[in-house]
């Protein structure tokens, strides 16, 4: 599985690209925009084809899953802490059949230990970020995990075969996307490579 997750801040022709993206086989969008309000969250997704909805989770203003068809929601670590002890009350109200549910981490054990059953969790970092200076890689191996974990960090052509030997199910990038002089190309190579 490959997903790219949504640049912090917009980006000239992100919104352009982004059906480029799906129709290039992405299946997954993460939508990770945290300065932005409710209000915009909505903009944004309405200036997206109806037919990608299914593909793009949000990691900010859950209750934006009632309003279109999305494909799940994702929890920041720190969200998943302040409410995943009481999910019943976090979930009630939200529209959750057949959706993802989904969370960060950065430390491998505490992934272990978490007791919520995620349909998929990211680890990060697991090489140097690219989109974010001076965040260093941990090079976390996954083999011995019987959980769905996603390499995130650092994520190039050049290391995917790395994220692979150390028993990762799929890879989350970003700023090898956004960054890229041709983030389409990009997402074309890093595809070839994963397989």
């Amino acid at each position: 599985m490959i997903i790219v997750l949504s640049p912090e801040n917009n980006i000239s022709n992100e919104v352009e690209i982004l059906p480029q993206l799906f129709k290039q086989g992405l299946a997954c969008y993460h939508l990770r925009k945290p300065h932005k309000s409710y209000e915009e969250y909505c903009a944004y997704i309405q200036q997206i084809d109806t037919a990608f909805h299914d593909k793009i989770v949000v990691h900010d203003h859950h209750m934006i899953i009632n309003e279109f068809n999305l494909k799940g929601i994702h929890f920041k670590e720190q969200h998943r802490m302040d409410h995943i002890n009481n999910p019943g009350k976090y979930f009630k109200g939200l529209n959750m059949f057949g959706k993802t549910i989904s969370s960060s981490f950065h430390d491998l054990q505490n992934l272990e230990d978490c007791y919520f059953e995620f349909d998929y969790h990211f680890l990060s970092p697991v090489f140097d970020s690219i989109s974010k200076e001076g965040y260093k890689g941990r090079g976390f191996d996954v083999n011995n995990s019987d959980k769905t974990i996603i390499a995130l960090g650092g994520i190039c052509p050049e290391n995917v075969a790395q994220v692979n030997e150390l028993g990762y199910n799929g890879i989350a990038v970003l700023g090898s996307i956004w960054k890229a002089e041709n983030p389409l190309q990009s997402f074309k190579k890093i595809k070839a490579v994963f397989g």
